[in-house]
């Protein structure tokens, strides 16, 4: 299974190397496909206040440098087409923003680089019509159908983060699961699932405390792969802390899922 972790945001560089120092067991676990994941920008913060990262030159420098150290693979999120080709540099994947899933320009910058793509589901879009999305990168590609076997020939993912139910909550319809792995393998994005937008008031949410049922509950419907933001220390994280995984009980959470998957 594949399992994309790490922090939301590059903090520091201290900061990135004590959490992907605690995420070796995952590296050298032989039954998972490691992607070590932060961003070097957070362009769709809730305030202009909050803090969006360090920056895409620095950024990129530093999840290298993590490639350097740990050998990991990397993802990162790109907000806007002319930032795709550098940032193709160095990672492995590329992550599509959910409020940027339908964005033409951005898929097919991605989709003409040979790297995977992991398409985040918008919070507003109904599930079978992210197939579009996903025929945006396979077009590109020089496929013309949509299906699973395609999407993972080609390295296209889609991401479940959950939807929006009125105002300030998400909630996951596990159907979407079911209904999007027709068009492409799917990760199930368990910390943004159970964000709060807004409810902190110019800040977004969260209920961590709920993340090992959804993801129980996703690893029993079925999935390729699962998204943990994690922290050592998530009360302090400057971006998404309410929502994330705290490192020490991420291992026992993945022991879990694992275990239902082989059931």
């Amino acid at each position: 299974m594949k399992l994309l972790a790490g922090p939301c945001v590059i903090e520091s560089e201290a900061n990135i190397f004590k959490i992907a120092k605690s995420l070796e067991v995952y590296q050298n676990d032989p039954s998972i496909d490691f992607y070590f994941k932060s961003s070097f920008d957070k362009a769709n913060r809730t305030s202009l206040d909050s803090f969006r990262g360090l920056g895409m030159d620095e950024g990129l420098r530093i999840l290298q440098k993590v490639k350097d150290d740990f050998g990991y693979k990397v993802v990162t999120d790109v907000h806007e087409s002319h930032q795709v080709p550098a940032v193709a540099e160095v990672v492995d994947m590329l992550q599509i923003p959910a409020f940027l899933c339908r964005q033409t320009d951005l898929l097919v910058a991605c989709a003409q680089t040979d790297k995977e793509v992991n398409i985040k589901k918008g919070q507003f879009i109904n599930p079978p019509d992210m197939k579009h999305s996903v025929l945006k990168v396979l077009k590109t590609r020089g496929c013309d159908e949509v299906s699973y076997e395609n999407a993972q020939k080609h390295g296209v993912y889609l991401c479940e983060r959950g939807s929006s139910f009125g105002y300030g909550n998400i909630v996951v319809d596990m159907r979407s699961l079911v209904i999007m792995r027709n068009f492409a393998p799917v990760i199930f994005d368990a910390t943004h699932s159970v964000q709060m937008p807004g409810s902190l008031g110019g800040k977004t949410g969260g209920d961590s405390s709920m993340v090992p049922y959804l993801a129980s509950a996703a690893a029993a419907v079925g999935v390729d792969g699962f998204f943990f933001e994690t922290h050592f220390d998530p009360s302090i994280a400057l971006s998404d802390g309410p929502n994330m995984i705290k490192l020490d009980e991420l291992e026992k959470l993945i022991t879990k899922i694992k275990k239902i998957r082989e059931i």
